[in-house]
């Protein structure tokens, strides 16, 4: 089953709702990616499952995008994003 969005847009503050926009688009890109990904493993027919995988790639710039624009409307995203990244090269020794 496909995801359902956290929050009821209809509801989000109108200084809010662009960012929760985003946001949402990028959980929609994420399931139609985890969706792709799931049936192209099932499959045994190489030409669907090629055709699968270059569509789930398509929903991967999806995110990017979402995201480039989400990091731009919010500083504090964009900043504990690089934060996560600081923490993980930490954890690792990298």
């Amino acid at each position: 089953m496909l995801s359902q969005l956290p929050i009821d847009l209809a509801k989000v503050k109108k200084e809010n709702i662009d960012r929760e926009i985003l946001r949402a688009g990028i959980i929609a890109e994420l399931d139609a990616i985890n969706l792709y990904e799931q049936m192209a493993a099932m499959t045994g027919n190489t030409d669907i499952k090629k055709i699968i995988l270059d569509i789930a790639k398509e929903e991967k710039t999806h995110v990017g995008e979402f995201q480039a624009l989400l990091l731009e409307l919010d500083r504090q995203q964009a900043a504990e994003l690089e934060e996560g990244k600081k923490e993980v090269e930490e954890e690792l020794g990298r």
